[in-house]
């Protein structure tokens, strides 16, 4: 405890602003106990006080009531009679004999780094952790005329005593407490007990379709959580799986304690707010996310924030393994998937891929541990002509006992809709359950769980502007990204619903311009429209699935509006909104869309004016962002590929002549421009090390791509059963 912090009956009861009643936690953990964890400073005693006084719990203090009262002595007194490290265990061997149940518990700042005390507390107790700023701490210790803690060298400092703790304290946490500076105790006792609150209680993080009804919803006997979500992928009646709730919404103190943190944790702090401890620990998301973004990519700071010219900024998305955005959710959702899916069934992830996602999920799932792969395959169709040689020979590179890869004679569309239909075929999905214990599950952008890490490097990106010196929280951005399937723009929508102030999303597209004509117009229209084929194929898209979610977002769940929209999309092949909904679209979204010309004459421009190359996909909405940047804020530019991917347009765009045809030499003439970004390491050597085979090809027919996934089933399932 410290004295700069008060208690008084009054601090907690009569704020009624900021606390509830005290029948709002009454029996809220039984028998358990709340274990406050955090580094010395970080106010565990004052806060447990609050949290005791809140329930009506009793409150044990682990230095005063369980160390000094074992050892019949002061703790500063052990420390100086025993020395550092076997005081810890001295430490840990005084808690690991104490026991008491239905108690708040405030330990010692060292008890963490002792496993076998820590385990005792967790087996009958819900730890959480007080995430308190080190500058407040130190601040905090400097004021209590601390100088030394256990387990400090001499020579090594406070704050790097205080930083070499805190694994330990991430490793023992069941939630944690995000504490703004300078927040007072009884705020965050409050936080305290609504974080135990909502680990207790799984039943209001549900998710259902956006096609659902009321009546729906009350037939529906089995809810739906963000393990079945990542599982399903598709929802049942054709609709995709939203959040039942709305997203957590940070507020702008707890945004400022992410700024100056790594993007693994803050991806960290927001994916727990979105992922309910009882379908994924605090602990495993923390391993998946080392594993997806610790060594996977060329970047440290994994999707970096660079200015490019005026008030425009990239956001570098192509550091990953396969050179593109998709790897930022691509990485995380195959762990996420092996860690929720039975044990029971063997699983077959079919993905309908524009040219990145191919490769990004082959990538992704061939990582996964030997025993997995046994039982999770992956099967990806491509639009045979429709995406870059490089993006094909990528995808045909992956030759694993996993893997397929099949192109289709048509465009992306009919690969999107022909697994959709698939999805929702009940016959023939039971059919492969039943014969082969084969169940089917999606990566597209469908699957939440390919959604919502995305949600994660704009806000990252936004933070980067504050810790650049650009801006200061509250300070408005636009964002400018190339989308056709809208997973990407959707995942930036989703971020400012979680508090980041994001003035404006300006969608790009190419010629396959159906979301520009939709935002300006209301009218989604099919009827006399063909994918064109581009230079920048992953938005050669006109069935935009994530529309729908933001559809059903911005009329605040109406799903018998989004049942018959979308109905009338597929029988009719389009749909109108009402003006009031067109008016709403309107004021989050302006759009714009770029031919091949001006696309070509983007990379060049930006190439002589800044010596940094575009890849055609970031081209296109640096045309469009040009066009609508009103120049009284930063834009954020998605930068969606490295150049490298699609080197032949990149080279047609810069005049270089005498292009040759293999990827390898086109990207090693990239590399001797020397310029930015630099060469994509991992994708040329790949390539180069690829014994590139020519792939199945299947025809635009929906039976024979069910043909193809029974096959496929009996050559990599059948002997495991």
């Amino acid at each position: 405890s410290f004295s700069s912090w008060h208690l008084s009956a009054s601090d907690c009861f009569f704020q009624e602003r900021r606390t509830k009643p005290l029948s709002t936690y009454s029996s809220l953990v039984g028998e358990k106990n709340i274990v406050l964890m955090g580094a010395p400073g970080a106010g565990k005693t004052t806060v447990g006080r609050f949290v005791g006084q809140i329930t009506g719990l009793p409150v044990i203090d682990v230095d005063d009531d369980v160390l000094e009262k074992t050892w019949l002595m002061s703790v500063a007194k052990k420390l100086q009679e025993v020395g550092g490290d076997l005081f810890l265990e001295e430490e840990g061997k005084a808690l690991q004999r104490f026991s008491t149940s239905g108690s708040v518990l405030s330990l010692t700042g060292s008890n963490p780094m002792h496993r076998a005390s820590m385990q005792h507390m967790k087996s009958n107790g819900i730890v959480v952790y007080l995430d308190v700023p080190l500058e407040d701490i130190l601040e905090r210790l400097e004021r209590m005329k601390v100088d030394r803690i256990v387990g400090q060298e001499p020579g090594v400092s406070m704050k790097e005593i205080l930083q070499y703790r805190r694994p330990f304290y991430h490793q023992w946490y069941d939630v944690r407490v995000l504490c703004e500076s300078g927040e007072s105790a009884e705020a965050i006792a409050v936080k305290v007990l609504e974080a135990v609150k909502r680990y207790q209680d799984i039943t209001p993080e549900t998710f259902i379709s956006t096609r659902s009804t009321t009546e729906d919803s009350e037939a529906r006997k089995d809810p739906v959580f963000f393990s079945d979500v990542v599982v399903e992928g598709l929802a049942s009646d054709g609709g995709l799986y939203v959040p039942a709730t709305k997203l957590p919404k940070l507020t702008p103190g707890e945004w400022q304690r992410l700024v100056d943190v790594p993007y693994i944790e803050r991806a960290q702090v927001l994916l727990e707010l979105c992922i309910h401890p009882s379908d994924v620990p605090a602990i495993k998301l923390q391993e998946m996310l080392a594993r997806a973004y610790g060594q996977n990519f060329s970047c440290t700071e994994v999707a970096p924030v660079r200015h490019l010219t005026g008030n425009q900024f990239l956001l570098e998305l192509f550091h990953g393994p396969t050179a593109s955005f998709k790897d930022l959710a691509l990485q995380l959702l195959p762990q996420l998937f092996a860690f929720c899916i039975p044990r029971t069934c063997n699983y077959l992830i079919l993905v309908a891929t524009s040219g990145d996602t191919g490769s990004a999920v082959l990538d992704g799932f061939s990582r996964l541990s030997d025993t997995d792969k046994e039982r999770i395959s992956v099967l990806t169709f491509f639009p045979e002509e429709g995406i870059s040689q490089i993006q094909k020979a990528q995808m045909i590179s992956y030759q694993d006992k996993n893997v397929g890869v099949i192109g289709v004679q048509s465009h992306f569309d009919f690969c999107q809709s022909a697994l959709k239909q698939i999805f929702s075929n009940p016959d023939y999905t039971g059919f492969l359950t039943v014969e082969y214990g084969t169940a089917l599950s999606a990566a597209n952008s469908i699957n939440w769980a390919r959604l919502l890490p995305q949600l994660v490097y704009h806000a990252s990106a936004y933070l980067d502007l504050i810790s650049q010196g650009i801006i200061t929280f509250g300070d408005p951005v636009d964002v400018c990204i190339p989308t056709g399937n809208f997973g990407n723009v959707l995942a930036a929508v989703y971020a400012k619903h979680m508090g980041i102030p994001i003035r404006k999303f300006i969608c790009a597209s190419n010629q396959n311009n159906i979301l520009t004509d939709f935002i300006r117009t209301g009218n989604y229209d099919l009827r006399h429209r063909s994918v064109s084929v581009s230079l920048s194929p992953a938005i050669d898209i006109l069935k935009s699935s994530n529309l729908e979610r933001y559809l059903y977002l911005i009329t605040h769940g109406d799903g018998r509006l989004m049942r018959e929209l979308f109905s009338q999309l597929e029988e009719q092949h389009y749909f109108q909104v009402a003006r009031p909904l067109l008016t709403r679209i309107q004021d989050d979204f302006v759009a714009d869309w770029c031919s091949e010309e001006e696309c070509l004459a983007a990379i060049y421009s930006v190439y002589k004016s800044c010596g940094y190359i575009l890849d055609t996909h970031t081209a296109v909405a640096k045309v469009v962002a040009d066009r609508q940047d009103d120049r009284s804020c930063p834009v954020i530019i998605s930068s969606t590929a490295h150049p490298s991917k699609f080197a032949a347009a990149v080279m047609q765009a810069l005049k270089v002549e005498d292009v040759k045809q293999s990827p390898v030499d086109q990207i090693q003439l990239l590399k001797c421009l020397d310029c930015l970004p630099h060469v994509h390491t991992a994708l040329l050597q790949r390539l180069q090390q690829a014994h590139v085979q020519k792939g199945e090809i299947c025809p635009a027919d929906v039976d024979a791509v069910m043909d193809h996934v029974e096959s496929f089933i009996q050559h990599n399932f059948i002997n495991v059963l």
